[in-house]
């Protein structure tokens, strides 16, 4: 097992883990995750032996065989083949001891160098990692190209090959899925739900984390917690932990603000002077309890944008690629306002081509493309990341597109994607790839498309972000166009596919698992088989199929579920604002009361304040009342909708 005993870890001056204590067992499955900078890659790297505690000690046993994934991997000259077999060292070992054998000329030793190469299963490597690279993927004419002939992604891609290609009984992978399709993720979940050994995967996907994982260990206040079951049970069971630390932390307050206000009124009095003390020191003994932290760093809509007319966008017989090469023939579809569609389709077939072509930045080489008057697109796709001014700051990149807006109101607006102090006026270069991402969304939205197209939006971003973004997304009033790997932004997103397959584009009559069904028979037809951590061709075939109508009529009642949503959640979200601002009513009223001058003074004033208190308390409670009402009509109309 690995044992993490009273463990501190730090990375600069502030301690990233401060005596956090965990035990994972053998053959179990983890996610590791918690906020950006908690500290997830500097525990793999401790597993990795490249970093030591600074206090408390990690155990596991001795002779555990540690396969990891590189973060980066060099332009190297050797083949993509040859650089997935080097994550396997007793069959590089082996290969080396046959040469060395044949050449000696000793029988003896060429026998036994065989039977050691045989033992590190040689002879089926080759095609064990030719089957890695098919399922991330790659051609059958990319494992002879060198590595260097690969972009960055794709080098990522190998590293992971290299990293399930190697025999182990501890991996370790740190977002495996950030550079992957949807169809390579797909192939992952399969093989690591295959894998005997014990798992441990940061990931912000947190449908492969449901599928693949059987606990989360999660990172936050420095602690290490881990928690049974998949992402889902995580949320249920962090929500009703936080949901009793809160109640007991609000309890404490109360007592603690009584006991301050007695101390505060009467420490100066000799006749209360020992009940004051006595107060003291009970408030000095008491043991804090830590606010629950639970609420998301982001927040933010897409708010109303200009009118437009139907529908957005036609394509006929639009021919799409580059120099004279189309990608997709004979395209001819239609865009209207409000509808929402996620691309589907293997990787290369034409996804990106499709969303540039939409965007406006690809021109066609044949047919005819028409955008309605008033079309306003917001457009996310990962150049645009590069194309960041990195000397300028979040702040200077709004101001660019709202010369006219106040400083504050631009400051406030990039608070909901967690911009906030410095950081929103230091330079780009300074962010990391997840911070980029987020900037490029806050651009987009602060602009007020009505349609949005959104290749790749969740690389980089971490869970919470992805739920603000899915959240965000759900109250969007325009058209979206969605290529993604994250099924669960798909799911909660878009109403119907189209299939981006052979040249072409067409609707597709199904969902995602009706999408990991037709790769299964697409890869049996192509001769393709998967190995590895287990069978890749499995999939949800014992569910029963669906009809068409069975499908569409599924697609309007979330449709539908979401419409007779939206207005319930806005009511919610009123009154949680409504609370809030007696909150802070009540704790200015509090600040005032606390004033000792007042209760030697105008006693007419400290009767007005008290009634004033008592009012906005009883409007407070009334509004959490109808808040909590508010809740159940939402959670009443999710289940009534499932």
């Amino acid at each position: 097992m690995i044992h993490f005993n009273d463990i501190t870890l730090r990375r600069g001056a502030d301690p990233l883990l401060e005596g956090a204590s965990a035990t994972i067992y053998p053959g179990h499955k983890v996610g590791l995750i918690g906020a950006n900078g908690s500290g997830k890659s500097s525990l793999l790297a401790l597993l990795r032996g490249e970093l030591a505690t600074d206090r408390g000690a990690a155990e596991w046993p001795d002779g555990w065989r540690i396969a990891w994934m590189a973060q980066e991997t060099p332009a190297l000259e050797q083949s993509a083949l040859d650089f997935v077999l080097d994550g396997d060292g007793a069959l590089r070992a082996a290969e080396q001891e046959v040469a060395a054998a044949e050449r000696s000329g000793d029988g003896h030793r060429i026998a036994s160098a065989h039977a050691r190469f045989e033992a590190a299963d040689g002879y089926s490597a080759p095609a064990r990692a030719e089957e890695l690279l098919h399922g991330l993927g790659f051609e059958p004419a990319d494992s002879r190209r060198p590595v260097s002939a690969f972009s960055g992604g794709w080098r990522v891609r190998l590293s992971l090959a290299q990293a399930l290609m190697t025999p182990s009984d501890l991996l370790l992978l740190d977002e495996p899925t950030n550079h992957l399709d949807l169809e390579a993720v797909l192939w992952l979940e399969q093989w690591l739900r295959g894998y005997a050994g014990t798992l441990l995967v940061i990931s912000h996907d947190r449908v492969l984390l449901d599928r693949v994982v059987d606990e989360v260990l999660h990172i936050e206040q420095r602690q290490l917690t881990l928690y049974r079951g998949g992402y889902s049970d995580f949320e249920r069971q962090r929500a009703e932990r936080l949901a009793r630390q809160q109640a007991l932390y609000e309890k404490q307050q109360r007592e603690i603000a009584h006991m301050q206000r007695f101390i505060d009124r009467f420490r100066a009095k000799a006749s209360k002077a020992r009940a004051a003390q006595s107060r003291i020191k009970a408030l000095e003994r008491m043991e804090r309890v830590a606010p629950a932290h639970a609420d998301s760093p982001f927040q933010f809509d897409f708010t109303g944008s200009p009118a437009v007319a139907n529908p957005l966008m036609t394509l006929d017989r639009v021919d799409l690629g580059y120099a004279t090469d189309p990608v997709l023939r004979g395209v001819t579809l239609g865009l209207a306002k409000e509808d929402r569609v996620g691309l589907l389709g293997p990787n290369g077939a034409g996804k990106s081509t499709l969303v540039r072509a939409l965007a406006g930045d690809l021109v066609p080489l044949a047919g005819e493309l028409a955008q309605a008057s008033g079309l306003r697109v917001g457009y996310f796709a990962q150049h645009q990341l590069e194309q960041l001014d990195l000397s300028s700051s979040p702040l200077e990149h709004l101001q660019r597109l709202a010369p006219e807006a106040s400083r504050q109101r631009l400051r406030d607006f990039l608070g909901g994607f967690a911009f906030m102090g410095d950081q929103a006026t230091e330079p780009v270069a300074r962010l990391s790839g997840g911070e980029k991402a987020r900037l490029v969304l806050a651009l987009l939205v602060w602009q007020q498309p009505n349609l949005l197209l959104l290749d790749e939006p969740t690389n980089h971003l971490d869970l919470e972000m992805r739920h603000a973004l899915t959240r965000a997304l759900q109250g969007f009033a325009g058209a979206v166009v969605v290529v993604s790997h994250d099924r669960s932004l798909l799911a909660a997103t878009v109403e119907r596919y189209w299939l981006v397959a052979d040249g072409a584009v067409r609707e597709f009559d199904g969902d995602l698992d009706d999408y990991h069904r037709w790769l299964v028979e697409r890869r049996r037809a192509e001769g393709a088989s998967g190995r590895g951590g287990g069978d890749v061709t499995q999939g949800p075939a014992s569910e029963p199929v669906r009809t068409a109508e069975h499908r569409k009529a599924e697609r309007r009642r979330q449709a539908q579920q979401r419409a007779a949503l939206r207005p319930l959640r806005e009511r919610a979200q009123d009154l949680l604002e409504q609370i809030e601002a007696c909150d802070q009513a009540l704790a200015r009223l509090e600040a005032q009361l606390a004033d000792t001058e007042l209760y030697s003074g105008d006693h007419e004033e400290l009767t007005g304040l008290l009634q004033e208190q008592g009012r906005l308390q009883r409007e407070r409670d009334a509004l959490e009342v109808q808040w909590v009402q508010a809740e159940e009509a939402v959670e009443a109309a999710q289940a009534a909708g499932q």
